[in-house]
């Protein structure tokens, strides 16, 4: 089993104690995200792989020791400022976090989203380059493998809309991205790639891979037959993996962000967190139907 932690919200960002505490409870419960009352209960034991994703690393950094099962790291850093992601730590911070990281567990386990890409009046096509080649001047040495993909068009993206003000990319505008990061990732020693995506820059020296893909697990887990995912309408092959997050929890409040639709429904949920519990958010009750997750 492939655990991940997380794509529904940033759980190494905001609740990184109560993860560190169900992994030494040895178990974690998930609520289903369309049956409310059934629940997923994991035990670690089963766990092959993490894969941690996350804008903000400096949560766990010290506790990475602790952890006995293989894991890896996405991290995702973007150029947007506090109009668009109102609570990401400022970038510099960041980019210190990638190279700590780096250093703890090695670049090979260390993936890097520049994601998304979109452009507007002020996030212009010249404001990316230049950032993206600052990004890639800046982890030179630390980072190898960087990561993009474009706007998707989420409820919360429509909802969003007066902050994000998004043009629409043309071929000369995909053109000027395609080569410009191609030039700067190479210049760094980086191999940058598209995953899934309807646009995938192959033509300009990008890698199309899936962002997690079989060999990937394997090579960190030793094991094979590992299942994918036939997401994007069978674009995106990545490894299937289990989710222990939950939608409308995070607490970045990306105007982009696909795993939350609703502010205030995300302020209401994290104030029922709790770093005892099984569950990220609340607690079980006696109406839940707990059933054990099977590897």
């Amino acid at each position: 089993m492939i655990l991940n932690v997380s794509g529904r919200t940033d759980v190494v960002a905001y609740f990184s104690k109560w993860f560190m505490n169900r992994l030494k409870e040895g178990f974690v419960c998930v609520r289903n995200p369309f049956y409310k009352s059934k629940v997923s209960k994991i035990y670690f034991k089963d766990v092959d792989l993490i894969v941690f994703c996350s804008k903000n690393p400096i949560p766990i950094l010290n506790d990475l020791d602790k952890i006995n099962i293989p894991f890896i790291f996405h991290v995702t850093i973007t150029p947007y400022k506090k109009d668009i992601e109102p609570n990401v730590p400022p970038k510099g911070k960041i980019i210190e976090a990638i190279k700590k990281l780096s250093k703890k567990i090695g670049k090979e386990r260390l993936w890097v989203r520049y994601d998304p890409v979109f452009i507007n009046d002020v996030y212009t096509l010249e404001y990316h380059v230049k950032n993206f080649d600052k990004m890639c001047e800046l982890l030179d040495g630390y980072v190898d493998k960087i990561i993009i993909s474009f706007l998707d068009m989420y409820q919360n993206v429509w909802y969003n809309m007066p902050y994000l003000r998004f043009k629409t990319l043309t071929d000369e505008d995909y053109k000027i991205i395609g080569t410009n990061f191609y030039k700067s990732a190479k210049n760094h020693c980086m191999t940058v790639q598209t995953c899934a995506e309807k646009r995938n820059l192959k033509e300009y020296g990008f890698k199309v891979f899936d962002c997690v893909t079989k060999e990937i697990a394997s090579k960190f887990t030793g094991k094979e037959n590992f299942k994918t995912w036939q997401a994007r309408k069978g674009k995106c092959k990545c490894v299937s993996m289990v989710d222990i997050g939950e939608y409308n929890t995070c607490l970045n409040l990306c105007k982009y962000c696909y795993a939350n639709y609703d502010e205030t429904k995300v302020k209401d949920n994290v104030k029922l967190h709790s770093d005892e519990s099984s569950l990220l958010i609340g607690n079980i009750n006696d109406q839940d139907e707990i059933i054990a997750r099977k590897c």
